[in-house]
C-alpha cells in the first residue's frame, strides 16, 4: 500500500524551469502555503497583541503588521521554491512584464501603493486623526495599500486614494495635538451696558468645564452693527471631532441666553425704521360707512 502511494506521488507530470514536477510536489505546494499562511497570521496576531499592550499607537501597530506580512510571505514563497528546487532566476522575466504593465496603465496603482507606504512611514496622517479633505470631514479608520478609509461626521465612509492625500492640501486637526480654537458671536440691543455684556459673556464661557482656562478666553467688542452691538468670544478646547465643537458652542449660547435674561439684556434682532415724507390721510371703506 505504501509503495503504491509512493509511486503515485513520485509520478512525473511535467518539466518547467529545468525541473521535473511530480504529483507529490504539486500536492506539497498548497499544503505548505496554507500551513505557512496560518502560522504567519497567528504570529502576526500575537505580535500585534503584545505591541498594543506596550501602549503603541494604532498606526504604529498597523505599520508593523504590514511590514511583518510582507517579510513573512516573502520568506514563505522563497522557502517553497527552494523546497521545489526552483531557482529564483527563473522568474527574472517577470520584472520585464511588470515594467511593461506599469508603462501601459499601472502608474496610478504604483503611485497609490508607494504613497500608502509614505503615509505609514512618515505618519503625516495617522489612524484616529480628524481630517478635512475636499470639504469633507471625518476620522481616519485605516490606511491601506491603495487608499485610506475615512468615516465622515455623518457616518458615511470615504475611500480616498493615497496619492491624493500627499499631492493635495489636507487639513489635519489632530496632527500635533487636539487643541482647537473656536468662537461664539452674539449681538445685543443698542443702549446695553457694553462692559456688563462682556462680563456676562466671559462668565458664560468660564462655566463650561470643557473650555480651557489657558489660553484664557478673550471677549472682543466686534462692531457697531446695523441692528446690534456685536460681541465675539474666542476660546480653546480639546476637541476630537467637529461634533464636540458644536456641542460646546451650543452650551455657551445656552449660558449666554440665561445670563442675559437674568440681567435684563436684550439680544438684538433685525429692525427697520421707516420714514414717510408728506401727510397721511385715513379713509374708511364703503362697508364701514354703511354700517
Amino acid at each position: 500500500m505504501l509503495n503504491e502511494i509512493r509511486q503515485y506521488l513520485s509520478f512525473e507530470l511535467f518539466t518547467l524551469f529545468k525541473h521535473t514536477f511530480t504529483v507529490g510536489e504539486l500536492l506539497l505546494i498548497p499544503f505548505v502555503l496554507i500551513v505557512g499562511s496560518w502560522i504567519i497570521k497567528k504570529l502576526a496576531h500575537l505580535a500585534t497583541y503584545r505591541l498594543r499592550k506596550t501602549g503603541a499607537s494604532a498606526d504604529t501597530v498597523h505599520l508593523f503588521k504590514r511590514i511583518f506580512y510582507i517579510i513573512a510571505f516573502a520568506v514563505l514563497i522563497v522557502t517553497t521554491l527552494e523546497m521545489l528546487s526552483v531557482p529564483l532566476t527563473a522568474f527574472a522575466f517577470l520584472s520585464g512584464a511588470i515594467a511593461i504593465g506599469v508603462g501601459f496603465g499601472a502608474q496610478n496603482i504604483i503611485n497609490n501603493f508607494i504613497s500608502g507606504w509614505i503615509l505609514m512611514w512618515e505618519r503625516p496622517i495617522r489612524i484616529g486623526d480628524f481630517l478635512e479633505v475636499d470639504n469633507a470631514r471625518g476620522s481616519v479608520e485605516a490606511i491601506n495599500t491603495r487608499s485610506t478609509r475615512i468615516r465622515r461626521v455623518d457616518g458615511v465612509h470615504m475611500l480616498i486614494p493615497n496619492s491624493k492625500l500627499l499631492e493635495n492640501t489636507v487639513i489635519n486637526w489632530t496632527l500635533i495635538d487636539r487643541l482647537t480654537r473656536t468662537s461664539v458671536k452674539v449681538g445685543v440691543a443698542y443702549g446695553s451696558l457694553c462692559k456688563k455684556v462682556a462680563e456676562l459673556i466671559e462668565r458664560a464661557v468660564t462655566l463650561q468645564e470643557d473650555i480651557l482656562t489657558e489660553p484664557k478666553p478673550v471677549v472682543i467688542f466686534e462692531d457697531f452693527g446695523d441692528n446690534a452691538l456685536v460681541f465675539e468670544v474666542y476660546f480653546w478646547v480639546n476637541a476630537t471631532v467637529e461634533r464636540d465643537l458644536r456641542k460646546i458652542r451650543s452650551a455657551v449660547r445656552f449660558a449666554i441666553d440665561e445670563l442675559f435674561n437674568e440681567a435684563g439684556i436684550v439680544i438684538a434682532f433685525p429692525q427697520r425704521d421707516v420714514h414717510v415724507d408728506g401727510t397721511l390721510r385715513l379713509t374708511r371703506s364703503q362697508k364701514e360707512v354703511e354700517v
